[in-house]
């Protein structure tokens, strides 16, 4: 009896464009996870800061308030905020690539303010994995198909 549910949440769903019910529950998973932890510990920085910021901080604590407050819109219609998910894929992936895998490299990255951030990243599979690709390729990277209608030929348009 088990069986039929757990095929269902599985199997793609025409619902959803053929993604599958486990990709649009694991979206709102992450979407969830980042309005409930990012957003409120920047919002909690930026409105507990004192003095002046350094304006790169400051840029930075900007958009962790703004794109997990985003994720409030992803839980209701999480195929639409993809592109929120390839952000943080994006600049996830970016800063371990430039910043955590040196230090990784050197053996300096653990046991450090550094590491902590990274060890929170380290998530980023299980986010790709959640990402409906061929979705998001039909969808935002792939050419529109064009429609070629049958053009009359000239005896018919003569007619």
């Amino acid at each position: 009896m088990l069986v039929r549910p757990v095929v269902q949440f599985l199997a793609p769903d025409p619902r959803h464009d053929g993604v599958r019910p486990v990709q649009i529950w694991g979206l709102r998973l992450f979407f969830f996870l980042m309005l409930v932890f990012v957003a409120s510990f920047a919002w909690r920085v930026l409105l507990t800061h004192e003095g002046p910021w350094d304006p790169v901080r400051a840029i930075a604590f900007a958009v962790w308030a703004t794109y997990p407050a985003l994720a409030l819109f992803g839980l209701l219609h999480p195929l639409r905020w993809l592109p929120l998910m390839f952000f943080t894929i994006g600049y996830k992936a970016i800063w371990l690539a430039f910043v955590a895998y040196p230090l990784w490299q050197a053996g300096t990255l653990w046991g450090t303010p550094t590491g902590e951030v990274a060890g929170s990243f380290l998530a980023l599979p299980l986010l790709a994995a959640v990402v409906p690709w061929g979705y998001a390729w039909r969808t935002y990277f792939a050419w529109p198909r064009r429609v070629i209608e049958a053009r009359p030929t000239s005896a018919s348009e003569a007619g």
